[in-house]
Formats: structure tokens, C-alpha cells, sequence
């Protein structure tokens, strides 16, 4: 019979609502059980595409036994990280402060007050590895909770009082400047592997918001160190078994230093940051291998993550079914020499082999490998690479396809707006232009409420009942301020404002100009989470920021710009001393240096192919965060518009930085120097 988790709508949570595990959804409900019964909480966080929240679930959730003595001895709660980021950050900073280290699926033992005071990650249903077994961790917490129950309860206040006094040293509120940005690029030159490209060891993550910093570096300052850094690790991941060579997009990360045997998992998020990465990296240099990257991204996501309503789902799952009923890892992108033959025959797949670097040995398990593009000496015909690369992807389309979570999350569906829509813009392809506007539409539609609020997650049309936190409302607000520089449509500036006045009221701490990653209204937890540092996603708190900078550059609104300005003294604190892991606000912080730059563009009207021409041409423009707006001219549209006429009669561009205006051009070339650098 399902438990009660066959009435959410998270898809991790449904896996589980036919468990014999009797699991309560994070809710007040839940406590008040624990509280009557006097039993301790059990806490399990994980996510719909997590390959070990898979395996315990399999080896203990599922098993009858474990079941019955989970239910007699405990309340059992289970949180879908993706819907409660809150909940999942304030328990994991306790998981890595005790343990060193932390990860999911997330194990937490709470007191009726929600208070923890055991923790772990996965535990094996039999002890191996000096790890004890998950029913000898049950049996210890029981034993515990029933002898020493006391002393069970001061070490969880204990732990609660350690977590309030962990506030964040905020440094002085100012935003840093070149010497801190310096120090920043010496900081990741220093942990750059200049082999492999990318930053420290195994596993390795794609440095996404780090290369968005050091292409704007570049952009600013000249730096050709940064440039080749950026371009590098590009290269190197485009060409590794973590970029998808026959369907395009991004896994979640490689197991490995030189980027061979990804982690199989691919999320909405990494796929929308690298496509926007690639996009501005053909922007800064022209690279075609950029271009490929960036385009194929695009469509990857729009044809396999694009839901029904226009939004766009959340993951696709690492394992699937090997074709004898198993699941396994990797089963749906792996190739064996003979697997190749059945396909191609033996000369295409000899061909195949040797381009896409599979080997008899092979590089993953079971002498299957992961494709990759090592770099070859001659020449490979074109025509037939491509018909080998077909045919190879339609044999996979017949293979078990890796479930896919279907929960639109509003941040990530932000981040995919702003990616599509430059790269529509840069590579003239209005489809993605489209899927871009279809999502923001959702967005506004579903997720955002008379008051503008927004709700962070839906499924199948149905909104979610959980609060956005601050990266939703940031992310959401970056993707509309894309829309808006592509489009031209001031809808969309408006949406983004509504967003940003919710951060200022509700997000932002007056006193110091710190930010929350939960509303001050929001549900009170053992601490209110606040993390400036960037994990998968941009931090809540930098991309705020840069969304407020930008904002405040279309628009003139101070109270913006002051708050960009002030959230950024995060970045001079940390900027210097941790680079990899706060590269969005390193971003963010040149394109303060910078500006950033405001150009409006006005013309007879926006489809004039004159007009079209400098607008295309200020998109494209490196400088770090110039914002772009076009309009007819005398349109009241965007404020940046205002007083802005043609130039003898024709279409004109106006650039300006830091209060002051170059005289208005005309000239394509003109307006492409006066942007880059």
C-alpha cells in the first residue's frame, strides 16, 4: 500500500511512495508525530537522478525488515533536496561540520525539535569498507535515544548553537576592486591543471561560473592567461567522455582528472550554464568548436528536458536498463567494439573506434567505453563522420532510454532562458529565441503569484507548494534580463523588477548588505541558510547580485546598484582566498570594474534590417555585463530608449558607462570596438 508520499509531486519523493518504509514529507505534521510518539526523526535527503540514493534505497528502503524497524522506532522523513534546497543546506552544513565531509543520499538523525545529533551519507545494508551497516546505525541511534536520551538532546542543542555561531565574517560591505580581481586570477592559476585543463583533482566538476570570470577578465583587462585557461578547459571537456558526443549536453561531472568516464547524470542547470559558457566563448574568439558545443547544448536541452508545458525538466537519471532488466550505469551511452560492428559493419565501426577513441580494453566497465574526441593527426571525411555519428544515435534512441525527472525547477529554468536566448540571438536561430519566451511564460503563468512571489518548483501544469528561495528569485530575474536584451520587450524588465524588489524587502540584511538564501517570512528552520559560495549553481547571494547590477543598468534604479554594490563586499572577502568556488561573483564583480556598459539601440523600427544589424553587434559585444536595449524610436518600451533619436535619419547606437555617453554611432564597426575591451 503507498505511503504518504503518493500525493507529492516531487518525482524523487514518488519513487519512494510504495516503500514499506511509512515516510512523512517534510512537514509540521511530521515533528507533532514525533513529538507525540516520542521518537526520534529520521532524515533522508536525496534527489530523483542520484545513483546512491538509488542503491539504498534499493538495499534498504525497499526491504521489509529495515521497513519495520524504521517504522517502529523512529518517524521517517523524506526530503527531495531539488524542492527544499533550505532544508537540505542547513542539515548538510551540519553533516560536513561533524563529519568533514557530506554528500547524498544525506542520513540525519533529528529530535522532535528538529534538532540533529547523528549524522552520515549512504550506509550499506551489510558493514564493509569500515563502514557499519545501516541497521547497525539504526540499532546504535535507538539504543542511544532510549539510555541517553539526555545527553543525546545537549549534544543536538549543542550543535544547534555551533551552526548560530558559524555567521558568515562579511568583511566591509565594499565590492572589490583590481587588486582583489588579480589576486583572484593568481588564486586559480595556482590550481589550474594545465595538462588536462580544469581546476584540481578527481572527481572533476565543470568550472562553469569560474570561466564566465575569466572570460570577462579577459574581456576587461586584456589577460591572454585567462583567456587560455578558459579556452582550454573548454576544449578539453567538449572533447572528453563528459560532453555527450552523439547527443550533445553536459554529464554532472567526470570520475576521473582528464574528464574520460563522466558521472552519467545530466541536470538542467549544468547543461544552461555550459551552453551559455560556449556561447561566450565563440564570442570572445570565434572558436567553431564553441559554436558546435553551444548549439548542440541548446537543442539537447530543448529536445530532451523540455516538458509539455514549455518549462524544462530537471535531470536525466545516471543508470537505466541495460536491455536484460538490470540498471545500470552508464548502459545508455557506453560502446564495445562489437556493439559498434552490429551497427555500422566493420569498416565504419574500425572508423568509429578509432575517431571516437574506443578501445578493446575499453575506458568504463566491462570493456565497454565512453565515447570521446581525442585529437587525431589527417584528415577525417566530414560527410561520413556524420553519417557514422546518425547512425550510432539512432541505435541508442532504441536502447532503454534514463528516467527523467519532470519537476520544472524555477532557478534552473532561469538559467536555461538566458542561455537559450543568446545563443538564438548569436547563431540566428529564433526557434531557441522561442523556447526561451515559452518558458518565461510558464514561469510568470505558474510560478508567480498576484504578489509576485515565486514558488520554486511544478510538475505536469501543478504548482509546488514550496516557497522559491533567493537563487530562484535571481536566476528567474538573470533569464528575464536576457529576454529583454534579445527581445526588446520591456514585459519581461518588468517581471525581472518585481523579482528584485521581493530580494531587497525580503532577502537582504539592511545592516550589512548581506543576503539570505530564505525569505524573512519564510518557514523558520534551526538557522536561516546563507551561502555566498557557488556549488552547481551560481550562489543565491552573487547571482542576486549580478541580476540587481543589471537591472540597474537598464534602468537607472539606485537602490539596485547600491545592493549589487553591497552584496559584492562577499566577493573582496572571499574573492582572493577561495576564487573556484565564488567565480559568479568574480563575474560579477568585473562587470562592476567595467560598468557595466548600457547601449540602446533605436531604429524606424525593430525588425529594420540596419537596426538589426547594431543590435546583433552589441549582444555580441565581450565587454563584462553590458546590458542592451533596442526599440523603435520614441518607443517608451525600456528606459534606456528615452531621448534617444535616429541619427540623420537613420538607425543609431548609444554607449554609455559610469554617467558618461560616447557620441551616438551609426556604424556597425564603431559600436563593435567602443564594446569589446
Amino acid at each position: 500500500m503507498p505511503n504518504r508520499l503518493a500525493q507529492e509531486t516531487s518525482p524523487y519523493l514518488l519513487q519512494h511512495a510504495d516503500n514499506p518504509v511509512d515516510w512523512w514529507p517534510w512537514s509540521g505534521e511530521a515533528f507533532e508525530e514525533a513529538r507525540k510518539s516520542g521518537k526520534p526523526v529520521l532524515l533522508s535527503v536525496g534527489y530523483s537522478s542520484c545513483h546512491w540514493c538509488h542503491v539504498m534505497a534499493h538495499e534498504s528502503f525497499e526491504d521489509q525488515e529495515t521497513a519495520d524497524y524504521l517504522n517502529a522506532h523512529f518517524v521517517n522523513i523524506k526530503v527531495d533536496r531539488e524542492e527544499r534546497p533550505d532544508v537540505d543546506a542547513v542539515y548538510m552544513e551540519a553533516v560536513q561540520a561533524a563529519t568533514g565531509q557530506g554528500g547524498w543520499p544525506m542520513t540525519v538523525f533529528l529530535t522532535p525539535d528538529a534538532e540533529p545529533f547523528y549524522f552520515g551519507t549512504y550506509f550499506p545494508p551489510a558493514p564493509r569498507h569500515g563502514m557499519p551497516s545501516f541497521r547497525q546505525v539504526l540499532e546504535g541511534v535507538r539504543s542511544a535515544w532510549a539510555d541517553r536520551r539526555d545527553e543525546v538532546t545537549d549534544v543536538a542543542e549543542k550543535i544547534v548553537r555551533d551552526l548560530a555561531g558559524r555567521e558568515i565574517s562579511y568583511g566591509d560591505a565594499q565590492a572589490p576592486g583590481e587588486e582583489e580581481l588579480a589576486q583572484a586570477l593568481l588564486g586559480l592559476t595556482r590550481e589550474y591543471d594545465a595538462q588536462r585543463g580544469g581546476f584540481g583533482g578527481a572527481p572533476k566538476f565543470p568550472p562553469s561560473m569560474v570561466v564566465e570570470f575569466l572570460l570577462r577578465h579577459h574581456a576587461r583587462t586584456g589577460a591572454e592567461g585567462a583567456l587560455q585557461m578558459a579556452r582550454d578547459t573548454c576544449e578539453r571537456m567538449a572533447r572528453g567522455g563528459i560532453y555527450d558526443q552523439l547527443g550533445g549536453g553536459f554529464a554532472r561531472y567526470s570520475v576521473d582528472r582528464e574528464w574520460v568516464v563522466p558521472h552519467f547524470e545530466k541536470m538542467l542547470y549544468d547543461n544552461a550554464l555550459l551552453c551559455r559558457v560556449y556561447a561566450h566563448l565563440w564570442r570572445s574568439t570565434g572558436s567553431e568548436l564553441a559554436r558546435r558545443v553551444a548549439l548542440e547544448t541548446a537543442d539537447f536541452m530543448v529536445r530532451e528536458l523540455r516538458t509539455n508545458e514549455g518549462g524544462f525538466a530537471s535531470a536525466l537519471d545516471a543508470d537505466s536498463d541495460d536491455g536484460s532488466g538490470k540498471h545500470v550505469e552508464g548502459a545508455y551511452y557506453a560502446w564495445t567494439p562489437a556493439q559498434l560492428v552490429e551497427v555500422l559493419g566493420e569498416e565504419d565501426a574500425e572508423l568509429a573506434a578509432h575517431y571516437f577513441g574506443v578501445t578493446d580494453e575499453g575506458t568504463f566497465e566491462e570493456g565497454a567505453s565512453v565515447l570521446q574526441l581525442p585529437q587525431h593527426e589527417g584528415v577525417f571525411d566530414a560527410e561520413k563522420v556524420e553519417s557514422i555519428k546518425q547512425r550510432l544515435l539512432a541505435a541508442r534512441n532504441a536502447r532503454p532510454a534514463p528516467g527523467r525527472d519532470d519537476k520544472v525547477v524555477a532557478a534552473w529554468n532561469g538559467l536555461a532562458i538566458a542561455a537559450l536566448a543568446e545563443t538564438g540571438a548569436y547563431f540566428d536561430r529564433p526557434d531557441l529565441v522561442e523556447a526561451a519566451v515559452a518558458a518565461a511564460d510558464l514561469l510568470v503563468r505558474l510560478h508567480l503569484d498576484e504578489q509576485a512571489r515565486l514558488a520554486r518548483t511544478s510538475k505536469d501544469g501543478h504548482v509546488g507548494a514550496n516557497a522559491g528561495v533567493l537563487e530562484d528569485y535571481a536566476d528567474v530575474a538573470e533569464g528575464f534580463l536576457a529576454l529583454t536584451a534579445v527581445t526588446g520587450e520591456g514585459v519581461w524588465l518588468e517581471f525581472a523588477g518585481f523579482l528584485l524588489d521581493h530580494v531587497l524587502v525580503r532577502f537582504v540584511d539592511e545592516e550589512s548588505g548581506a543576503l539570505y538564501d530564505t525569505a524573512s517570512d519564510a518557514e523558520r528552520l534551526i538557522r536561516r541558510p546563507q551561502d555566498p559560495t557557488d556549488n552547481a549553481v551560481p550562489s543565491g547571494w552573487t547571482a542576486a547580485a549580478g541580476a540587481l547590477l543589471s537591472y540597474a543598468a537598464q534602468t537607472g534604479a539606485e537602490p539596485h546598484r547600491t545592493a549589487a554594490e553591497r552584496a559584492l563586499g562577499v566577493v573582496k572577502a572571499l574573492g582572493p582566498r577561495v576564487p573556484r568556488f565564488i567565480g559568479w561573483g568574480l563575474a560579477v564583480a568585473e562587470a562592476l570594474l567595467d560598468g557595466p556598459r548600457e547601449v540602446a539601440v533605436v531604429g524606424p523600427a525593430i525588425d529594420d534590417p540596419a537596426t538589426k544589424a547594431l543590435h546583433r553587434t552589441a549582444l555580441l559585444g565581450t565587454a563584462p555585463g553590458a546590458v542592451v536595449a533596442v526599440g523603435a524610436v520614441g518607443s517608451d518600451e525600456l528606459p534606456l530608449l528615452a531621448d534617444r533619436p535616429l541619427v540623420g535619419n537613420e538607425p543609431a547606437a548609444y554607449v554609455c558607462r559610469n554617467f558618461t555617453c560616447d557620441a551616438p554611432t551609426t556604424e556597425v564597426e564603431r559600436l563593435r570596438s567602443s564594446l569589446n575591451g
